[in-house]
């Protein structure tokens, strides 16, 4: 069976279970644990970004559930599948299944997975996604899609390092992760240049004015 819903505001959220059959609609409330920082620290298994079709753009994987090329592969696939019917363009989606939560979000034709064990917390894969896909969408200047993504390969991959290291998150603030991804590649003579860095800026912020208007 595989159990698909919603994180949206406020973080009440509908599941369906896919069983091929029309089985009862649950609805389950997801509370946020007395806080982020929990006993054990939070650890992510992969991140992963492939296209519509369900092919690879950029993958991180920190976990050894998958100890072959072969198996990640088959288990993007199997996300892919999964999820490619779902409407996961206006919020971030969650699934469960292989034992795993999966959150995930597209847009364009670029699809924006995190993974973590099935006793993680939702709300902390949640926001390490968010992270990720805001970041990404700074980076490449608003045109997140695959053709730009694959262009500023280096600068996505970067994005990954700063965001996750062997599985411990360490950043999840998109201006933070960009910022520190613009400053890489200036040292390393990239593309990006100290203008760049300001208008991502400038548009995190115009964005997260947005959102508190909302």
């Amino acid at each position: 069976f595989q159990y698909f819903f919603s994180l949206s505001p406020p973080l009440s959220s509908k599941v369906e279970r896919f069983a091929g059959s029309s089985d009862t609609v649950e609805t389950r409330k997801i509370f946020p644990r007395r806080s982020l920082v929990m006993e054990s620290c939070p650890s992510i298994k992969n991140i992963i970004l492939l296209d519509s079709e369900g092919q690879r753009v950029a993958v991180k994987y920190y976990s050894d559930d998958w100890p072959t090329n072969s198996a990640k592969e088959a288990f993007e696939k199997s996300v892919s599948t999964k999820t490619q019917k779902t409407n996961a363009r206006t919020e971030a989606e969650i699934a469960m299944f292989e034992n795993n939560i999966v959150v995930y979000k597209f847009v364009q034709d670029l699809h924006f997975f995190v993974t973590g064990g099935e006793d993680e917390n939702e709300l902390i894969l949640a926001t390490v996604l968010q992270g990720f896909f805001d970041a990404v969408g700074l980076l490449l200047r608003g045109n997140v899609d695959k053709k730009e993504a694959l262009e500023n390969l280096d600068l996505i991959l970067l994005c990954l390092d700063e965001i996750v290291d062997g599985g411990i998150i360490l950043e999840t603030d998109a201006n933070v992760i960009a910022g520190k991804v613009a400053s890489h590649s200036m040292d390393a003579g990239g593309p990006l240049s100290e203008q760049t860095i300001s208008q991502a800026l400038a548009t995190a912020r115009e964005h997260l004015t947005r959102s508190l208007l909302k």
